[in-house]
């Protein structure tokens, strides 16, 4: 009996659950429980996956909360989060049962205040300068003069309307408008896109490259400008291709792509001076410099006009230039007479030397000697023709054999086609020559009757001749007696040799009504 109403061991009505059991009841407690909350801390390690999921810890002194954010959320943070960053953190929290581990899927993270923002970007400028993107090297000069600016900006804010407005009243160029979010999660990914797209326009193509590139936005807090303060804002403005203009802000706001850009801005409306000069001004200062190179021209030729000028006084006059010629060579005309008679007195003298050679037995001795020579000579030439006689007979003897009718009438056949052939050949050619001279002579006919005076002749003119001569004017034809005047179809003579000319007078020129043919 007592065992019937004894109570049983302790903790056995207790209920049991498996590991699964309990650790979708603690996720669901959990979930239920806290829901969507909003935790502020200090991002402790931070791990991106090859997944694209983020993993990352928010600490405080004493606690850690490991956070995820999944790969789909990641373009949707304002902020990505940063060893050190002090930010507050918005998400659900839930369990991850396999690990026996709690963690906050995180979807918005803000930065915890301005102090954190400023030291972040604080951060962000030391990396970035130790990387040498803020070196004055590296900038390049803005064009004096683009063709095309483009611009990245709200295409809806006053910003646009501004930046317009000044390039119309200095130099009106054309603008291309990449819009763009600027605050917000949208605008650094936005403004990076845009900068790299103009970069990669092709210059001269259907969408033209710009020439120089505007980066604005009107002035605003610390959060709504922090887009330009973006990693990747900063890193395409410096890998830009293209002269860049930063205008952020006002004056007093500073952003990263302000160090990284070639120029910075004020205001958006300074960028627009910036970018183009003043065409009015641009137009007085050529006007200007048009005015100074006249006048340096017209100096510099009244100075060398004055330098010649100087510089002819200097010459002699041309009359004294002839003085000491003159002078030379009348001393050498006194001296000629003197020097021909004793250039004849010379040449007699060496006459008189010379004949004295020329004596009788001088030269009956060189006679003997040239006929002694001469039957030489012959002697020799008696012995050479025998020889050269006997040389001809042994090669006629040779040539013999070659002389056989047989031969010949081979040979003289085979001369003879050839000879045929060669004449065909020549008759041909003969032929084709003699009908390419007919076609030129044809066109050198036509050309000659196109371009002669046969054809004036034709229409009524005439050539009037004189003694072979054509004569041009009245004066010249009423200078002979007789006249020959060529028509198209003939020549006519007119007047008499024994005639005298007449000059006409302006009434013998005019006509006879009634003599006109």
């Amino acid at each position: 009996m007592s065992d019937l109403i004894d109570d049983p061991a302790p903790g056995q009505n207790t209920p049991e659950y498996t590991v699964s059991e309990i650790s979708g009841a603690v996720k669901r407690a959990l979930e239920d429980e806290f829901g969507r909350i909003r935790v502020r801390g200090e991002v402790g390690r931070v791990f991106k996956a090859r997944s694209g999921h983020l993993y990352y810890d928010v600490k405080d002194d004493r606690n850690v909360l490991a956070c995820t954010t999944w790969k789909g959320q990641v373009s949707g943070l304002s902020v990505v989060p940063e060893e050190g960053l002090e930010v507050v953190v918005t998400g659900r929290l839930t369990a991850f049962g396999a690990q026996s581990k709690y963690n906050l899927n995180v979807d918005e993270v803000q930065v915890a205040g301005q102090g954190a923002l400023m030291a972040l970007l604080e951060k962000r400028k030391k990396q970035l300068a130790a990387e040498g993107l803020f070196d004055a090297a590296r900038k390049r000069p803005l064009p004096y003069l683009p063709g095309i600016i483009g611009v990245v900006t709200s295409p809806s804010g006053a910003v646009i309307r501004d930046i317009l407005h000044r390039l119309r009243e200095r130099f009106p160029r054309k603008v291309l408008i990449w819009p763009v979010a600027v605050q917000g999660a949208a605008c650094a990914p936005e403004v990076a896109r845009a900068i790299e797209g103009f970069n990669r326009l092709t210059p001269g193509g259907a969408l033209p490259r710009p020439d120089l590139l505007i980066v604005a936005r009107g002035g605003g807090s610390v959060e709504d400008l922090w887009g330009f303060n973006e990693e990747i804002v900063a890193r395409a403005a410096a890998a830009s291709e293209i002269p860049l203009i930063s205008a952020v802000g006002h004056e007093t706001d500073t952003t990263l792509i302000d160090f990284v850009s070639d120029k910075r801005a004020p205001t958006p409306t300074a960028a627009a001076e910036l970018a183009v000069p003043v065409r009015l001004e641009l137009a007085a200062w050529i006007e200007g410099q048009g005015a100074r190179l006249t006048r340096a021209a017209g100096n510099a030729v009244a100075q060398r006009r004055q330098r010649l000028t100087d510089l002819s006084r200097g010459l002699p006059r041309p009359d004294t230039l002839l003085d000491t010629p003159r002078q030379r060579f009348d001393r050498v005309a006194e001296r000629l007479d003197s020097a021909l008679r004793n250039a004849v007195q010379a040449k007699r003298m060496e006459e008189a030397r010379l004949s004295g050679r020329l004596q009788l037995r001088m030269l009956s001795r060189r006679l003997l000697a040239e006929r002694e020579r001469l039957a030489d000579r012959a002697a020799r030439l008696d012995a050479a023709l025998q020889r050269a006689v006997a040389r001809k007979r042994d090669r006629f003897a040779g040539m013999e054999g070659w002389l056989r009718p047989g031969l010949l009438s081979q040979r003289l056949a085979q001369q003879q086609d050839s000879l045929a052939r060669n004449a065909r050949r020549l008759s041909n050619l003969g032929r084709a020559q003699t009908a390419r001279w007919r076609e030129r002579i044809d066109g050198a006919d036509r050309m000659l009757r196109s371009l002669g005076y046969q054809a004036t002749l034709e229409r009524g003119y005439a050539v009037i001749r004189a003694e072979g001569a054509v004569m041009t004017s009245q004066a010249a034809a009423a200078k002979h007696p007789v006249l020959e005047i060529q028509f198209s179809d003939g020549r006519l003579t007119v007047g008499s040799a024994g005639a005298k000319p007449r000059k006409t007078t302006k009434a013998d020129e005019a006509p006879d009504q009634g003599s006109l043919f």
